[in-house]
């Protein structure tokens, strides 16, 4: 067979099972939450918080993982879920950064399993902040890798067994952002880092039955708290001697001006990437990524992953001069 006819037929299998995917998933069995039991980082507010809610209401047992267990976030989500049955929800402290919390965390879990076992993990804790890259200091790029990497990785490593025994489900929230950045650099390498390591445990993990799933939301600042509006007095007042010298006042206050106007013009439907959440947890045949965005971003991340790198500097450096 000649090489363009084996391609061909190629395409016209990978077609067919495309065509065939929604019907295998029509036909897959519902699955019932009752009974099973999952782990969500980050609950003090935002994505974690709703989810932590919708999943309980649909009767999940949740444990949700809180930075201030104490803090206003987690006693709002204790009320939220006292209206309902409020020992199937759990708040625990969770500080992604530190072991023992992990540790602890999954000796609760274990504890206090439910008869179904443990169905999913949510690696949703994270921050974010504004910054060029010689504004930040080497103490403020380690936080943001041991809190939205390392901190994702260090939680999935603890729970592994558990989710390999009951074949259970990873979530974990990444962002269009990890295929570019518009003056969030640090929050950006993070993101893609982790959707590396998700790329390569998605597929160590199908063996076992275990599957994983990326969320990558848009713009949704004004739905969270990881990004507040950024102070160009502040941002200036930090920055060391040498750099002062580089950048003047002024230039320090037009990026922040123009983060703050992204940050704005985030949208405020946070439920729809909590329905992606969901969807990923509870699908019988769930997608590895969910983009959650509106056209324009998806756009932008065609042609940050598929046109040439002097297309997107192009497009970037355009947005950034305006």
């Amino acid at each position: 067979m000649c090489p363009a006819a084996a391609l061909l037929l190629l395409l016209l299998g990978l077609l067919l099972l495309l065509l065939l995917l929604p019907l295998r998933r029509r036909g897959a069995a519902a699955l019932e939450p009752a009974g099973r039991a999952v782990l969500i980082t980050g609950c003090d507010s935002g994505f974690g918080h709703l989810l932590a809610l919708r999943l309980h209401r649909l009767g999940f047992t949740v444990f949700a993982g809180c930075l201030c267990p104490d803090g206003e976030g987690a006693q709002r989500l204790q009320r939220e879920a006292a209206a309902g049955s409020a020992g199937r929800l759990r708040v625990l402290r969770l500080d992604v950064t530190r072991a023992r919390d992990v540790l602890a965390a999954k000796e609760t879990v274990l504890r206090e399993l439910p008869e179904r076992g443990f169905w999913g993990l949510v690696n949703n804790a994270g921050i974010s902040t504004f910054g060029e890259t010689g504004w930040l200091s080497m103490e403020k790029y380690e936080k943001f890798a041991d809190v939205n990497l390392l901190g994702s990785i260090r939680t999935t490593l603890a729970f592994l067994p558990l989710l390999r025994k009951y074949k259970g489900r990873i979530v974990f929230m990444s962002s269009i952002i990890a295929y570019f950045t518009l003056g969030n650099g640090i929050y950006s390498m993070t993101k893609a880092a982790m959707e590396k390591f998700c790329d390569a445990l998605r597929l160590e993990m199908k063996k076992f039955g275990v599957l994983v799933c990326i969320i990558q939301p848009g713009n949704y600042a004004r739905s969270t708290k990881i990004q507040p509006p950024v102070s160009a007095e502040e941002i200036w007042n930090e920055l060391s001697e040498e750099e002062k010298e580089v950048y003047n006042k002024e230039y320090v206050e037009e990026r922040a001006n123009f983060f703050n106007s992204i940050v704005n013009a985030g949208s405020t439907k946070g439920n729809e990437v909590v329905d992606a959440m969901v969807h990923a947890l509870m699908s019988p045949a769930p997608k590895a990524r969910y983009m959650v965005a509106k056209l324009k971003e998806k756009l932008l991340v065609f042609v940050c992953a598929w046109f040439p790198t002097v297309v997107m500097d192009s497009i970037l450096s355009y947005a950034l001069s305006n």
